[in-house]
């Protein structure tokens, strides 16, 4: 009966944890891509998301020196680590987005740094050396919206076109603590209607598995109802 029961047993059992051992081990790669016109509160809300200071050295622009900007995409890198666990952080900066008089295609740029993200990886992929690549990949994209308009204006229509395809977008409503719960509530309800008319994806919380275990569905359900009562979209 043992001799039976060991060839029964294979091993990959274990699979999950030594997956978990090894990815824990060599940390993980996420890149968070920030854009929305200046003054939005963009740097106030990756700092306090990550605890740190990743804008310490940059250089404050008036208005003219704004309007004559170009798109710029500014990197900024940082290993954090939490019970263990290494996320190397990056985050990709637009300045000069949205500041121009003329914003048609200001954009543009964008799109095409993260098409050159995903053609790098893919050849990283094919490549012989996969054990050591790079995950320059935009991961996610947290977008700005001013406050002070009734809505999506058309650079905003625009961006998240151009950009729903190929990245995970985060609308979010800018210095949303200058508006009352009221306002907050009306301008998310006309955005929400508006993402949903011109066929704008946004990223969506997944729905739970039904075989998922109690805690996590009670997490997953927390997580919906703090995002329907901030900014977010």
């Amino acid at each position: 009966s043992s001799c039976v029961s060991e060839k029964q047993y294979v091993g990959f059992a274990t699979l999950p944890n030594q997956v978990h051992r090894k990815s824990v081990k060599k940390g993980f790669d996420f890149t968070l891509m920030v854009a929305g016109e200046s003054g939005m509160g963009k740097s106030t809300l990756v700092n306090s998301l990550f605890l740190t200071d990743l804008y310490k050295d940059r250089k404050l622009l008036n208005a003219e020196e704004r309007i004559n900007q170009t798109v710029e995409i500014i990197k900024h890198t940082v290993d954090i680590e939490e019970k263990g666990v290494k996320l190397k952080l990056t985050i990709v900066d637009t300045p000069g987005f949205g500041d121009a008089v003329n914003n048609n295609e200001c954009w543009k740029p964008i799109t095409d740094y993260i098409d050159q993200q995903f053609e790098q990886y893919f050849r990283d992929e094919s490549g012989l050396n996969r054990k050591n690549i790079q995950d320059n990949r935009v991961h996610c994209c947290l977008y700005f919206i001013p406050p002070f308009g009734h809505g999506l204006r058309p650079v905003d229509v625009e961006f998240m076109k151009a950009l729903h395809e190929k990245v995970n977008i985060i609308p979010l409503i800018a210095k949303a603590d200058c508006l009352t719960p009221n306002e907050i509530k009306k301008l998310k309800d006309r955005i929400r209607e508006e993402i949903e008319k011109f066929g704008i994806k946004v990223y969506q919380f997944p729905e739970c598995d039904s075989d998922e275990d109690e805690e996590f569905k009670q997490l997953d359900k927390e997580l919906k109802w703090k995002t329907s009562r901030t900014a977010t979209l």
